[in-house]
């Protein structure tokens, strides 16, 4: 005599396998998410270091004096930097930096006697007689903004970055950039 089956087996093993494959879909997915993740990551943590390294130029050569050593008093322009981030030979990054702005400005020395102040903090009056602090020109610390905008070469992302700068200024160029 012949038994008829029921399939039951059959249908429990294909709804075992309809989860199984369920589940290898969404461990693909989300990992293939969080690849993604890492190299938007990556691609960002890379134009920052590109701007920075733009910024570091920018302030390397923000107010050079001129040929004759005098102070410069022209106005930092915009530029742009090619940046190669890896050294293959390839421009990885473009960094648009604006013209870099005056945010502010204070005293640093004084050449009245007594309460002068000088570069680092040291202080005038009789605990440095003789060291010619007095005899220092106006200078002022001043704080520039740079801003900056990245752009990728490969993906085209942009990404924008701002940092301070400090510089020391002599008077003319106090009056003459951030007055």
């Amino acid at each position: 005599m012949r038994r008829r089956q029921d399939g039951a087996a059959l249908i429990v093993g294909l709804i075992m396998l309809v989860l199984i494959t369920l589940a290898v879909t969404a461990g693909f997915t989300l990992s293939n998410t969080n690849l993604k993740s890492v190299g938007n990551m990556q691609s960002r943590n890379e134009a920052v270091a590109a701007s920075n390294r733009a910024i570091e130029e920018v302030a390397a050569s923000l107010l050079l004096p001129g040929v004759d050593g005098s102070p410069s008093l022209a106005a930092p322009q915009r530029t742009v930097s090619m940046v190669d981030i890896n050294n293959d030979g390839t421009i990885d990054y473009e960094v648009q930096i604006a013209p870099p702005t005056c945010v502010r400005a204070t005293k640093s020395t004084d050449t009245g006697g007594g309460g002068a102040v000088g570069p680092g903090g040291i202080g005038g009056g009789a605990s440095t007689a003789g060291s010619g602090l007095n005899a220092l020109p106006d200078q002022y610390n001043s704080v520039w903004d740079i801003s900056t905008s990245v752009t990728d070469a490969v993906s085209g992302t942009v990404t924008s970055v701002r940092q301070g700068v400090r510089a020391l200024l002599s008077k003319e160029q106090f009056l003459a950039l951030c007055s």
